[in-house]
């Protein structure tokens, strides 16, 4: 069992950054690849980011790739997320999940099998 908790989200103004941090407990962390979506009000969950187990590959969505940084410490068993310039689109629900099979870092929710419970981030205007 693997159990994903985020963490950092918060409230902040258009042009902010926050970084997010997800703590991960119980299988080897470093045995897999992370990923990062976010679920806003009305929407389908999107993907935003993921890294591979060594942190040697990442993969990002187009709308977030020249803003977001996916990073991870294995020795801290915790993956990041950090946001610049962010705009209020940004808002929504930040998921966390984990990946215990791929071999690359995936941009399709189903094929994760963990999820945290998520970290509100709400961008004003």
């Amino acid at each position: 069992q693997v159990q994903p908790v985020e963490s950092g989200g918060g409230l902040v103004q258009a042009g902010g950054s926050l970084r997010l941090s997800c703590a991960t407990s119980g299988r080897t962390f470093r045995n897999y690849n992370m990923g990062w979506f976010r679920q806003a009000p009305g929407k389908e969950r999107e993907f935003i980011a993921a890294i591979a187990w060594s942190g040697s590959l990442t993969r990002y969505a187009d709308s977030v790739i020249t803003r977001f940084t996916i990073s991870r410490d294995n020795a801290e068993n915790t993956v990041y997320l950090q946001m610049n310039s962010l705009k209020p689109e940004d808002t929504g629900v930040y998921l966390c999940a984990v990946d215990l099979s791929s071999a690359t870092p995936s941009d399709y929710g189903p094929q994760y099998d963990y999820w945290g419970q998520g970290t509100q981030v709400t961008v004003s205007s």
